[in-house]
């Protein structure tokens, strides 16, 4: 079951629907009300309500809330290069891509 969740390719809209149901979740773990963490974050109850509803919402709101609600280093993970796996892969990471192609 396990490699069947993880061979999932998740669209967008999936991705920002759990992201937004893992925020309202530590909210609630935290015992915050949609009010008070939106002032703590610096946004607009309007906009994290939307959030949560929908996963709408812009990147500054996103890190706002991560911060407000102390998951800030999930960001360090993001986009983070992939591991080695051999020896022929380190060797190979010493010529860095400096642009891309397109």
């Amino acid at each position: 079951m396990l490699a069947d969740s993880f061979l999932h390719m998740h669209t967008p809209a999936e991705i920002r629907q759990g992201l937004a149901a893992r925020a309202r979740a530590a909210r609630l773990d935290q015992d915050l009300s949609q009010q008070s963490l939106a002032e703590k974050a610096g946004v607009s109850l309007g906009s994290l309500k939307r959030f949560e509803r929908t996963g709408l919402g812009s990147i500054s709101l996103l890190v706002q809330v991560a911060f407000a609600l102390r998951h800030e280093r999930e960001f360090e993970t993001l986009f983070q290069p992939p591991k080695f796996k051999t020896i022929e892969d380190v060797l190979a990471s010493d010529k860095k891509r400096q642009r891309g192609r397109r």
